[in-house]
């Protein structure tokens, strides 16, 4: 009986699915049930049933807090630059290194630049403020020009930029495995076809290589969108300080402050949870403009 179970295709692929099943359900699903608690003041103490009910109480400080609106604007002025020019870097990044005919220069161009998706931000932001200090390297470079040294790291101008290009030099090469991963799956009798049709390497890139990335760039492009109002609290943290905060305070820095250092768990969770509900109405919607202009989508 058991043998005729496993060799059913179906039940086979659900067995071997099964692990995966059960750590989404595990550490996906049931832990959202813990959600009750944006509706409480949670004790830990007394947990999710002793403590008291409060409503939409949450939610109200949150929206009338008087920094909310600034907090807001940082977070998506941030993860706009993000998204314009995070997310075209590695599919730019993937077709340059897809015209390299040099096997072995095209694989270590590639592991060079995906190694520092391995490093930790703390890595990260140290090289990157060791570059722009006062002292560092890139001021010796402008002081050498005979132009006075700048202070990136006091200024509120430059603290955009340097969370946007530092998180491109940290993600962009592990990003770009994904569309390459795409592109090797391009059927190569198409670019041998387009050749003989006298098209050049833009027209194959044009007409054979974006159409047959289209699927992977709209799913890359709502999971950006899904996670808009994340910034990422360990980038930010880096490079944050006083001198800067007008324009680094983003939610996931506030939530860090309010809900670990003051720990006010419900609060925090309803900031979540506020998170939560816009990048899902955003991949609605996104998801929905996606499939009538191209066709794709997720669902």
């Amino acid at each position: 009986m058991v043998k005729r179970w496993i060799s059913n295709p179906r039940i086979a692929l659900l067995i071997i699915a099964l692990p995966g099943l059960l750590h989404f359900l595990t550490f996906k699903y049931i832990p959202l049930l813990g959600n009750v608690i944006v509706f409480q003041n949670y004790d830990m103490f007394k947990g999710i049933w002793g403590s008291k009910w409060v409503g939409f109480d949450h939610f109200v400080t949150l929206f009338t807090y008087y920094d909310f609106l600034r907090i807001l604007k940082n977070t998506l002025i941030l993860s706009f630059y993000r998204l314009i020019f995070g997310f075209p870097a590695p599919l730019i990044l993937a077709i340059l290194l897809n015209e390299i005919r040099h096997m072995f220069f095209k694989r270590s161009i590639q592991t060079f630049l995906y190694f520092p998706h391995f490093l930790s931000w703390v890595i990260v932001g140290g090289i990157f403020i060791r570059l722009i200090d006062v002292n560092g390297i890139i001021n010796d470079l402008i002081s050498m020009l005979g132009l006075e040294r700048i202070s990136f790291l006091t200024e509120s101008r430059y603290f955009r930029s340097i969370i946007v290009w530092a998180a491109i030099w940290k993600e962009v090469g592990w990003g770009m495995i994904i569309y390459l991963a795409a592109i090797a799956g391009i059927n190569p009798n198409l670019y041998e076809a387009a050749v003989v049709d006298g098209a050049n390497r833009w027209k194959q890139m044009w007409h054979i290589t974006m159409p047959a990335l289209l699927p992977a760039i709209v799913v890359l492009m709502l999971l950006h969108i899904s996670n808009l109002l994340d910034t990422g609290v360990e980038e930010v943290l880096m490079f944050l300080n006083p001198l800067v905060r007008d324009v680094g305070e983003v939610l996931d820095t506030y939530v860090y402050r309010v809900g670990l250092l003051e720990a006010r768990f419900s609060y925090t969770t309803a900031i979540g949870f506020f998170k939560s509900v816009v990048g899902l109405l955003l991949v609605m919607g996104v998801n929905t403009l996606a499939r009538k202009t191209t066709g794709e989508s997720i669902y």
